[in-house]
């Protein structure tokens, strides 16, 4: 809330309605009902009342029309006890977070739970090719050619070194006719 009077007020609407249900109400049908939260409007001319059951869903049914039924009193209670000029309509909402908080907390044992199950198939997984694929053989000799292979290989080697002395005696032609 931007309004730091809203807040205020919203903070004390919620301590009186909280206070007023601890009493209890003559309506048989009101369960365990907890205020969460509320949030007033800017013009402070309603407050939406957040508000949980413990139960099953018949008592939670059975609270929110009790709730509904005892609206207009405990406005009159907030109005003789908040001291504003105007009394704030009342708006009760049952609040769905403990639900969304469950279904959280299943989503998250569901994560753990694969997660450990990937730890335990990465303990005993083997590779399928090398250990490390990316070591790069040095010497021929270690790669196991046969001595005519080895041969062979160091008579490239030698072309292309000679191959690459002649690239830099035709670049030092160049620059000597560059300088010219």
């Amino acid at each position: 809330m931007s309004n730091p009077r809203a807040g205020k007020v919203a903070e004390r609407i919620q301590q009186i309605i909280a206070r007023r249900l601890e009493k209890g109400l003559r309506d048989p049908r009101i369960g365990f009902v907890t205020i969460t939260d509320v949030r007033v409007t800017g013009d402070l001319q309603h407050a939406s009342v957040f508000y949980t059951v413990y139960g099953d869903e018949q008592e939670q049914s059975d609270s929110a029309a009790a709730l509904k039924a005892a609206t207009g009193m405990l406005r009159s209670e907030v109005g003789k006890q908040l001291g504003t000029r105007l009394t704030p309509s009342l708006e009760f909402i049952h609040d769905e977070l403990p639900e969304s908080a469950d279904h959280l907390n299943e989503l998250l044992a569901e994560a753990r739970r694969r997660d450990e199950e990937a730890h335990a198939l990465a303990a005993t997984a083997h590779y399928a090719g090398d250990a490390d694929p990316y070591v790069k053989v040095r010497d021929a000799d270690d790669a196991g050619f046969d001595d005519a292979e080895d041969d062979r290989l160091d008579e490239l080697e030698d072309n292309d070194e000679l191959d690459d002395s002649e690239d830099y005696e035709d670049d030092d032609e160049v620059d000597a006719d560059d300088a010219r």
